[in-house]
């Protein structure tokens, strides 16, 4: 290895024991062997530092910062101040990599003088037994070089920042950084954002490389515990928009969608008493959207328009119709809507569908 590697591959490290080992051997028997991998050890108390120093005893590439639990935004931080490479990847602990996959990628970076390359992915189950569906987040409609300033469809998609190969000076020159909130809870959100707003020069290569695991329990996905972190990865946002993007207003008009999709989802995954938690902040931070002027309908279908509405304006009707919506038929929300909210709100419901 050089002292300057092609790639710098960043893995995040917490209580993962049960699948680093394989997680490790995707990253150290890549084909492109000129790179460095850079184990973050976030104060886990499994066996993982274990696993870890095992494999730096075999692999000189392998090193590892071992840090007392902060976070995964403050891991990550810390990962990108120990870069060398030209590129940096990121593997989540409990995935795992195509052999190729850096290789493939760096290729096409160096051939079309790429910020980012993004590949596709495999949503991955290893139990009951093991399957790979490929989330075809880029697809033949995509692939190729692309600016997402004009293609700004690549803001409203899965985040999935580990399925990229970022220029390292590319996130140094533009301050991409992450939020430092504590615990794994969305700060991929606020990066995510970063890189496309600033990025002019992407490749979008047509082949799923990272097997991206559905079936860990203790993944933050399934943590209900962190209610309100999504609302400050889009403070962070609007703070980096004002700072380098003051002019640019239909970076707001993008977030708008984004923040209604983002908070969509974590409503949805919420118990009902966390739902009646996040319902207020919810409708304050989307009807300020509204307020300020940066809603832009050009990012809105007509239903996604609906929903925006309902929140922003009547959210204690959203909340009735996306508990309907979950009956599977028109039939079944209106009777819901009656039971539960009386006339009132089946007629205020069709005066929306009807206005939107």
């Amino acid at each position: 290895m050089s002292d300057s590697p092609m790639v710098s591959l960043l893995i995040p490290i917490y209580n993962v024991e049960r699948y680093l080992e394989e997680c490790l051997d995707s990253a150290v028997n890549q084909t492109l062997k000129d790179i460095e991998i850079i184990c973050i050890n976030d104060g886990s108390t499994d066996s993982s530092p274990d696993i870890i120093r095992r494999y730096m005893a075999n692999d000189g590439r392998v090193r590892m910062i071992d840090k007392a639990n902060s976070g995964y935004g403050s891991s990550m931080n810390m990962g990108l101040d120990a870069a060398t490479g030209k590129y940096i990847g990121i593997l989540e602990s409990d995935d795992y990599l195509e052999l190729d996959a850096l290789e493939v990628m760096v290729a096409a970076a160096e051939k079309n003088d790429s910020q980012i390359v993004r590949s596709d992915f495999f949503l991955f189950w290893s139990q009951p037994e093991v399957r790979n569906q490929r989330f075809y987040w880029v697809d033949e409609c995509l692939e190729g070089v692309i600016d997402p300033q004009t293609e700004t469809d690549v803001f409203l998609r899965k985040s999935s920042i580990w399925s990229c190969l970022y220029r390292r000076d590319f996130l140094e020159e533009n301050d991409i950084r992450f939020l430092e909130t504590p615990g794994a809870s969305y700060q991929d959100t606020g990066f995510n954002f970063k890189t496309w707003a600033c990025c002019t020069n992407a490749v979008m290569l047509n082949r799923a490389f990272l097997h991206y695991r559905q079936d860990n329990e203790a993944s933050s996905v399934n943590s209900s515990g962190k209610v309100f972190c999504i609302c400050d990865e889009y403070e962070e946002i609007v703070r980096y928009i004002n700072e380098h993007f003051s002019s640019q207003k239909h970076l707001r008009g993008i977030l708008s969608r984004m923040r209604v999709d983002n908070y969509e989802w974590n409503y949805q995954r919420l118990s009902d008493d966390l739902k009646k938690e996040f319902l207020p902040r919810m409708h304050e931070d989307i009807l300020r959207d509204e307020v300020e002027g940066f809603v832009d309908e050009r990012y809105f279908d007509p239903d996604k328009m609906l929903l925006r509405r309902l929140i922003a304006h009547d959210p204690e009707l959203y909340a009735l119709v996306i508990e309907g919506r979950k009956t599977g038929s028109r039939k079944g929300l209106v009777k819901l809507l009656a039971v539960k909210g009386g006339i009132g709100s089946v007629l205020r419901y069709f005066r929306y569908r009807i206005a939107y």
